[in-house]
């Protein structure tokens, strides 16, 4: 081992050599160094850890015989004391601790015989043979046992720690960690003493992470190289790549393996056949490891994809052509590589046909990579750098396919269609896809909407479904029933329904903005001139057409009309809502088939938005107070008055009737509950009962009401043993009613003081005290009976005596509340807290609340987060403000649980929409500031008030939260609303769960937003002076293309920006810096396109005060109004095309680059199998090759060849420069009489220093174009491309005259992702350079870069012949 080596493990000797590190000793073969001769500061090494350890461990020994003495005397005096009379409770502590202290004694004793038995192993091990630590080199010994035991027929196997001799043979050793006899072993028991042996080592790194550090990577490598050899077996393979990739830490490490020559074992291997598939994946793991670790994915101010990853060109063909192939295991994983690597580094994947792998995976399959791959590319789009990669108008189109050719196709072709769709829509929904399928008039969008004129059933299905999700349609409960043509008329009934949900839904203020609404608003303004409503009005006039399938087009229509009427401004939704076509079609009276057609979709058109507005009525304002001047007023107003009718019928009835109904009851007659007639007997409590003389008749003259109360008595067992079914439900119906008729009268109320009911009732909830003399086996309100039985019905009946003062005084008298507080404090009774807090009315001032108040101060966290939940139901259902419950919610704000103090944020922003709320709130004063991040949001909410403002900048709040938001969350702002945008719009949005309902397209509560909203706000910010430097860089920086960091910064400045500008004391400053005209230049120049949809969003927030809204109208960006004329925050450009288009741009045809070229081929053998090799790529004449390729090895004359390694690096080279699929790349390989080694792989590197052609001699330099220049300066590597078609040798100035017209220069690449990848050392070498003089190394770069800039600027040559990487050769 070299000294530095030597003396780097021993300044880190100290810590490095743990008790697991002595296993790893333990297992290994240490014997010297490389050179034959152990190092000197190896053996300070070995020293210095065995000393280390030897103290550790004699303290450690120390530490357990001191416990073990005291738990003897603890023992002895437990026994001691047992021999003396005891109390009960006294001898039974006395005991248990004997028993604990035996049990640690002989727990102890087990630990030290332990200790003592490594002691003498390892001792007997030293005296065997010294150890040193483990360095790398120790690992080559290992690898190499055979060699070494073949020469000097001595053992040298590592002994292991159960040994009882001290040089074990391995033939009678009993561990199975002894290597065998290599006298008399076979070569299996050797493979397996290798696997074995690397498994322990793989053990060994997982579980000391310190260890990979300490360890020489270069030197694992090197010892594990006849481990990968061919005549290893696949298991010995699979566990080397194994130990490699544990190996790995960092990038230095990969560096360190890259140097190793690795590759040509890594294409060997995944070129195999399914039968290797353990060693194929173990080599996948390593490269994605290798990936993970060793990229360079972000260098500061550089542009997205433009990073580094250390694979060379060979292992990402190899990995290309196994994702090519259809039946291999590891096609998905291996896409899922590539699809990482085009996001880090897009050069590599576009030289090695990656990129058009990829999209051809993202066509045609595997489908659920669709989401993966959609993702990756729409990132790609996004920046104009890795943009220039793809094909404008073809590459990302191909994904369409399914859908625009499924005409004609099985019905199994309707999954791939369905694919397409969600890719489709995934698409528009974001600014990268939708502004790409604009590109060329919008012929993405186009030929997907014409598919709706073919008369293909299912895929028009599947189209009209992907409009209804992309448009944010939520189908009404009826569309089924208008799909199928029935009759609406049955679903007047759910405007009452509709009202009932909209009160427990939390109500938005009137003026609310929705991002989504705005980009849905943009959505039907393209698919309008992409001509969505014509293609749906071609289906109306289609003869035969399925009538389901026009209803539903029918459907659609409707619905694009109402959002358009909703989010589009007037001029803009009058000429979609004209509907020529169909007009003209309901007019044409020269055809009466088309005049039926015409009036038929009219008229399920108005159809549907009758029932629309029915079902879903005015959706603004406060949606829990009905208006006076409304439309349904007049029907509430005429129910009520018939609803007062009708109780004056029921009440008034006459004796004779009232008799016969009481005897109809059969109350009277029987006490069978089921004889008794129940609609008679409601009808009569909800009626007559409700007259104080019937009841007084009933009461005291009749004995009814004590009759029916008694069937209510908790103890007579008949409503309470009744099983809790829907049907018995309706008992505790007649129970409530017939307490509210007692309630309504004095002689209800005396009959209840005197009656038993709520005397049993206390009785029955003190069956539940612990602390009862007497306990009951089976109380009343059990568990078992609050499931199984009604008994939770009285829990409703309580509720109902608390919504009135004589109620509430009944309940007081018989000390229920206080039964209550008993309750509350009951452990895992959670229905009996439930059933009390849900049932009590606290409408009235009294114990309701007190027991509320003690439920949200629970001892228990569910119980209060259930109180809490409860809490903010009243609040959001009531329709004024309560001081008492803003108090009660502002108390859970200090509960120690965060998941309580949450909940409270979370109702308490909510409650303060309302201005009523919100003062009230702020005049509180609540302490917010150990909330933390959570009290942000209320914290803002405070802000938008001068109150609160004041109080907060009293509080030195204001200025703190400036300077954070200035430097840090702005750009936290950004990730969170893009983040959720995504979500709002990603095809399973709806499983994201709670975090999803926290983002419904609101516009997040922005710090300067808020911040404008007040005067003093606005002082602030004035003469804090941060946006004069928000609009100064927003000048400066605002059509950056390239830099990430500018990029982010420069929409978090935007997004401040606009939030400013959507308040009125906010507008001036935009006005003043006349910012608005730069930010329209962003939105409609920028080319990075998720700039231009900041911009649009936050052009839509300056449009919501009325000044701004006029401003835009000058720059033709036109707001939504209201029906009031009020700004809605919504905005369109008039000109959409000038907003969506892109400029147009050339592809960069990369992977026609080659990456170095070889020198002919020598003899004539060689050039006819390398011109078979070639014509194995293409298909047409590959069967042919075949032929003569197995003809070539059948002669004699051709052995030599297939045996020669530099003759297989050719090959190798060629299948890695070109697209080969998988079975001939395997073909390709087996054809050579050759088995890798490392002495095979060694002169395949020599090989390919001997063979690469030299650089040629320089020319005079010809005056550069400006893209010369830039690739000059950008430090192109040097290539030397030719042209098909050509003379081999023929240069790309010879082939110039067959180019139409010169391509323009690529986008530029920065000069610091040039410094980056220069300094990251490549997986393997990606090309062999020879030693030059420093001055030939510059003319040679100059000349190279631009022959290189003339080749990629070239258009793909399609030929029947792939192109040649030799010199020379035809």
């Amino acid at each position: 081992m070299p000294a530095a080596n030597g003396s780097h493990h021993h300044s880190n000797s100290n810590s490095s050599l743990t008790i697991s590190n002595r296993s790893f000793l333990e297992g290994a073969t240490i014997n010297g160094s490389p050179g034959g001769n152990t190092s000197v500061s190896a053996s300070w090494t070995v020293v210095n850890s065995i000393a280390s350890s030897a103290a550790e461990r004699d303290a450690q020994l120390k530490d357990l015989t001191d416990q073990l003495n005291h738990d003897i005397m603890v023992k002895e005096g437990a026994e001691a004391m047992l021999q003396e009379p005891l109390t009960g409770s006294l001898r039974t502590d006395v005991e248990q601790e004997l028993a604990i202290a035996k049990e640690r004694i002989v727990r102890l004793q087990r630990t030290i015989d332990t200790y003592n038995a490594r002691d003498r192993d390892r001792k007997r091990t030293n005296d065997a043979r010294p150890r040193r630590k483990f360095a790398g080199a120790p690992l080559n010994e290992t690898a190499n046992w055979v060699t070494n035991w073949k020469t000097d027929g001595t053992e040298r196997a590592p002994s292991h720690h159960h040994a009882t001799s001290p040089a074990p043979s391995p033939s009678t050793s009993p561990s199975t960690s002894t290597l065998p006899n290599p006298a008399t072993a076979t070569e299996a028991e050797l493979s397996r003493a290798r696997i074995e042996t690397m498994n322990r080592l793989i053990g060994i790194l997982q579980k000391n992470m310190r260890v990979r550090y300490e360890i020489e990577v270069g030197e694992v490598v090197v010892a594990l190289l006849p481990c990968l050899a061919d005549k290893a077996t696949k298991q010995a393979r699979a566990t080397a790549y194994r130990l490699i990739r544990h190996s790995l830490v960092d990038a230095h490490s990969v560096q360190r393996i890259g140097e190793q020559n690795l590759d040509w074992y890594i294409v060997k291997t995944l070129s195999r056949d399914n039968k290797h598939s353990v060693e194929k994946e173990q080599a996948v793991k390593l490269i994605r490891a290798v990936v993970e670790i060793g990229s360079e994915r972000y260098a500061p101010h550089t542009a997205v994809g433009s990073g580094t990853v250390p694979l060379s060109d060979a292992v990402m063909r190899a990995m290309i052509a196994v994702a090519e192939s259809p039946d291999d295991p590891f096609k998905s994983i291996c896409l899922q590589t590539l699809t990482e690597i085009l996001l880090i580094d897009i050069e590599l994947m576009a030289r090695t046909g990656g990129i058009r792998l990829l999209l051809h995976a993202l066509a045609e399959g595997p489908l659920d990579m669709a989401p993966l791959l959609t993702s990756a590319f729409l990132h790609i789009i996004d920046s104009p750098q890795t943009r220039a990669y793809l094909e404008p108008g073809m590459d990302i189109e191909i994904a369409f396919t399914g859908i625009t050719d499924a005409y004609g196709k099985s019905i199994e072709h309707m999954e791939r269609v369905k694919g397409c769709a969600r890719i489709f829509s995934s698409m528009l929904r974001s600014w990268s896809g939708l502004m790409y399928c604009c590109v060329n008039d919008k012929a993405a969008i186009r030929a997907v909407v014409d598919c709706l004129r073919i008369p293909a059933l299912e895929t028009r299905e599947v189209i009209l479904d992907t409009f209804f999700h992309l448009l944010n349609i939520k189908l009404p409960e009826w569309h089924r029933a208008f799909i199928d043509g029935r009759r609406l008329t049955m679903y007047r009934k759910s405007r009452l329904s509709a009202e009932i949900q909209r009160a427990e839904i939390p109500h938005r203020p009137p003026h609310t903005l929705k991002l989504t609404d705005q980009y849905i608003a943009l959505l039907i303004l393209i698919f309008t001139k992409a001509g969505l409503l014509d293609a749906l009005t071609s289906m109306f006039e289609e003869p035969g057409i399925e009538p389901a399938l026009s209803r539903k087009a029918t459907l659609l229509m409707a619905e694009v009309l109402q959002k358009a009427n909703r989010v589009l401004p007037l001029s803009v939704a009058a000429k979609i809502q004209s509907l020529p076509r169909i007009f003209n079609l309901a007019s044409d009276y020269n055809d009466n088939e088309h005049r039926i057609m015409g009036s038929s979709a009219l008229t399920l058109i108005d159809s549907f938005n009758r029932h629309h507005s029915r079902s879903e009525p005015t959706a603004k304002g406060d949606a829990s107070r009905p208006r006076a001047n409304s439309v349904e007023e007049s029907i509430r107003r005429g129910q009520r008055a018939v609803e007062q009718d009708r109780m004056k019928v029921r009440i008034q009835v006459d004796d004779r009737t009232f008799q016969a109904n009481l005897l109809e009851t059969q109350v009277m007659l029987t006490k069978d509950h089921t004889k008794w007639s129940y609609d008679t007997l409601l009808d009569l409590i909800e009626g007559p009962l409700h007259n104080p003389k019937r009841m007084e008749e009933a009461i005291k003259v009749l004995k009814y009401i004590r009759r029916l109360m008694s069937f209510f008595h908790p103890f007579a067992h008949r409503y309470s043993d009744l099983s809790r079914s829907k049907f018995n439900m309706r008992w505790t119906r007649i129970g409530c009613s017939l307490l509210t008729a007692l309630l309504a009268c004095p002689d209800g109320v005396r009959f209840l003081a005197e009656d038993e009911f709520l005397g049993q009732l206390v009785k029955s909830f003190a069956q539940l005290d612990p602390l009862n003399p007497t306990p009951t086996t089976d109380p009343i309100f059990s568990k078992e009976r609050m499931e199984k039985t009604l008994t939770g019905g009285y829990f409703e009946m309580v509720g109902v005596l608390s919504r009135r003062k004589e109620g509430i005084e009944l309940l007081e008298k018989f000390q229920l509340f206080t039964a209550f507080y008993h309750l509350s404090e009951l452990r895992s009774r959670e229905d009996l807290i439930t059933g009390i807090v849900e049932n009590l009315d606290y409408s009235i001032d009294g114990h309701s609340r007190i027991v509320l108040s003690k439920t949200l101060t629970s001892s228990y966290k569910h119980v209060r987060l259930y109180a809490t939940n409860h809490l903010g139901g009243l609040i959001r259902t009531s329709q004024t403000a309560n001081a008492w419950t803003i108090r009660l919610l502002l108390t859970q704000l200090y509960d120690p649980a965060v998941e309580v103090r949450e909940l409270a944020v979370r109702f308490l922003e909510e409650a303060c929409e309302a201005t009523d709320v919100l003062q009230m709130v702020v005049e509180m004063q609540p302490t917010l500031d150990h909330l933390g991040e959570i009290g942000h949001p209320l914290l803002l909410k405070f802000m938008s008030t001068t109150v609160g403002f004041r109080f907060l900048y009293a509080a030195s709040y204001i200025d703190r939260e400036m300077e954070l938001w200035f430097h840090e969350r702005n750009l936290h702002y950004v990730v969170h609303i893009e983040v959720f945008l995504a979500k709002a719009f990603n095809e399973n949005g709806g499983d994201e769960g709670d975090e999803m309902l926290a983002f419904d397209g609101i516009v997040p509560p922005h710090f300067y937003g808020v911040m404008a909203k007040t005067e003093l706000g606005c002082e602030v910010l004035q003469e804090k002076g941060h946006f004069s430097e928000f609009a100064q860089f927003i000048r400066a920086h605002g059509l950056e293309q390239s830099d990430r960091d500018i990029i982010m910064k420069l929409k978090s400045v935007l997004w401040a920006v606009g939030n400013i500008g959507a308040a009125e004391g906010g507008l001036p400053f935009l006005e003043e810096e006349e910012i608005i005209p730069h930010i329209l230049n962003i939105a409609e120049q920028s080319l990075v396109l998720s700039v231009r949809g900041t911009c649009f969003f936050v052009l839509g927030l300056i449009s919501s005060t009325p000044q701004g809204a006029e401003i835009l109208d000058d720059y033709n960006w036109e707001a939504t109004l209201s029906p009031l004329g009020l700004p809605s925050g919504l905005c369109v450009p008039v000109d959409v095309e000038q907003f969506v288009s892109i400029d147009p741009w050339k592809c960069i045809a990369s992977e026609t680059v080659d990456d170095s070229r070889l020198i002919p081929p020598e003899s004539e053998e060689e050039n006819e199998l390398m011109t078979a090799l070639y014509n194995l790529a293409n298909t047409v004449i590959a069967n042919a090759a075949s032929r003569t390729l197995t003809k070539m090895k059948s002669k004699p004359e051709y052995r030599h060849i297939f045996s020669s390694p530099r003759v297989f690096y050719r090959a190798l080279h060629t299948i890695s420069t070109q697209k080969y699929r998988m079975p001939v790349r395997r073909y390709i390989i087996d054809l050579f009489n050759i088995e890798l080694d490392a002495d095979v792989v060694q002169e395949l590197t020599e090989s390919a220093m001997a063979l690469r052609m030299p650089p040629p001699e320089r020319e005079p330099p010809a005056p550069a174009s400006n893209g010369d220049d830039q690739d000059s300066e950008n430090g192109e590597p040097e290539r030397a491309p030719e042209v098909p078609g050509v003379g081999d040798g023929a240069t790309v100035e010879d082939a110039s005259t067959e180019e139409d017209s010169p391509r323009p220069p690529p986008p530029p690449i920065p000069r610091a992702v040039q410094n980056a990848r220069e300094s990251v050392m490549p997986f393997r070498q990606r090309s062999v350079r020879q030693p030059v003089s420093d001055s030939s190394e510059e003319e040679e770069s100059d000349m190279e870069e631009e022959v290189v800039t003339k080749k990629r600027h070239r258009a793909p040559v399609m030929s029947l012949r792939p192109k040649s990487r030799i010199i020379g050769f035809n």
